[in-house]
């Protein structure tokens, strides 16, 4: 149950400028491997935002670590408000032995507060997502679980529809949606546009054209929103399901939490989300008295190739402290848990470890004909699009000018597609002329 939520970090900005001006009493030196000799014994603390696993699920993973390796004790230390107050944490240079990287931790300092487990090369051989937090081909953090990026859909709805596999296009797409509107009582699609974040999902489809180099070309691009680019198909498909009158009535009045019984019980078909939401929305069923096995996941209705594309990336990842005093034993869990303790697949995610099986969720999907493909982040031109999202005041990552987008198709703002697609461009183009030049 992997929420995507997480990455928000509630005051992330003063929490970086926090982190920013502090070392936490840890060294700044990174060069060559983190030091974890010695005896994998004594006792450690794990930070983690998982607090609803806190005192249940994780101590019995403990214990099968402390069964392996006797002599050694782990013990957990639940953080609500993980980003700001573990970010409060660093600066004091007291935050446990093992714990998930806040995401207010800049690459260039992520030296200062934890061990390097080793290089990019060697790492990526033995597991996917090293490249997330690592700096200058150093790892210093492994990905405790993936996710993939689709759509979360009821399929007893799309069925009563006349439709059993995914569409291929986003023509055939919004076809489907109105079979649904048309042949069942369900609500198409639902967009989640109050709370917002659920909007931004609509930025993680990057991967549907094939290029796992995009993240690096795409700052390169001064229009985006042409046709036939991944914008104007994604943010397209998104207007045209709005303003045909596929999504639900009143966005304003949606809410994340009622959500998940909708489309369990089927009053929702239909929302693009990432494939940590499909054990919440099967939970929601059970609690429902509705099937859990409705619930299924498809891809972003485009191919290249002859294929579906579906970006994957890991979520948060956990690294040994800088200012730990028992390296060994942390470095000795951090593997055990990633690689033998079965986290991942307990939680329905794509396991970092390579070679392990995708859970069932995921093999379905990609029985679909989905292939799940990285992005690795930019490198030539790393930080190019942030700098480009603030110079052109364009929130891409974020769920702002897609809830205008979503205001225009409804007819509550001025402005069609075309319009609104020339507007994006033109900023976004005069942003990138400035940042790249």
């Amino acid at each position: 149950m992997i929420n995507r939520r997480s990455f928000a970090g509630i005051g992330a900005a003063a929490a970086l400028a926090l982190v920013a001006g502090c070392t936490g009493g840890a060294s700044d030196e990174t060069a060559g491997s983190g030091d974890f000799s010695g005896d994998v014994k004594g006792t450690i603390t794990v930070l983690t935002n998982r607090t609803d696993l806190a005192t249940t699920k994780l101590p019995e993973y403990a214990k099968k670590f402390e069964a392996k390796y006797p002599g050694t004790k782990v013990s957990f230390q639940g953080v609500t408000d993980y980003e700001h107050d573990v970010t409060t944490q660093l600066s004091g240079g007291d935050y446990g032995d093992v714990l998930l990287i806040p995401n207010t931790v800049a690459v260039d300092q992520l030296g200062q507060f934890f061990e390097p487990l080793g290089t990019v090369d060697e790492l990526k051989a033995r597991y996917r997502f090293v490249d997330e937090k690592a700096y200058e081909g150093k790892v210093y953090g492994l990905s405790l679980g993936g996710v993939a990026n689709g759509f979360v859909i009821n399929k007893r709805i799309w069925a009563q529809a006349g439709i059993t596999e995914p569409p291929k296009t986003p023509e055939a797409f919004l076809a489907g949606l109105k079979a649904i509107a048309d042949k069942t009582g369900a609500v198409p699609y639902y967009t989640n546009y109050k709370d917002g974040w659920p909007v931004s999902m609509w930025n993680n489809q990057r991967a549907i054209l094939a290029d796992p180099k995009i993240n690096d070309t795409f700052p390169t691009d001064a229009n985006p929103w042409q046709p036939g680019k991944v914008q104007h198909i994604t943010d397209g498909l998104l207007y045209d399901i709005v303003h045909a009158g596929l999504s639900e009535k009143d966005p304003l009045t949606t809410n994340w939490e009622g959500s998940k019984p909708m489309i369990a019980t089927g009053k929702v078909a239909t929302m693009l989300l990432g494939s940590w939401a499909v054990p919440q929305m099967k939970d929601a069923a059970t609690a429902a008295k509705a099937n859990p096995d409705d619930i299924a996941f498809w891809p972003f209705p485009y191919q290249a190739g002859g294929k579906f594309h579906a970006r994957i990336d890991g979520d948060y990842s956990a690294a040994v402290s800088k200012t730990s005093k028992n390296k060994a034993t942390a470095r000795a869990w951090l593997d055990w848990f990633v690689n033998d303790s079965g986290f991942a697949a307990d939680q329905q995610a794509i396991p970092p470890a390579l070679g392990q099986p995708l859970p069932k969720t995921l093999q379905d999907f990609t029985a679909t004909g989905a292939e799940l493909l990285e992005t690795p982040a930019a490198t030539t031109n790393a930080g190019k699009e942030d700098e480009i999202i603030k110079e052109s005041e364009i929130d891409l990552k974020g769920n702002i000018y897609r809830q205008k987008l979503i205001d225009i198709a409804r007819g509550a703002a001025k402005g069609d597609k075309d319009s609104y697609f020339a507007e994006l461009n033109k900023r976004w183009s005069a942003a990138q002329s400035q940042v790249m030049k």
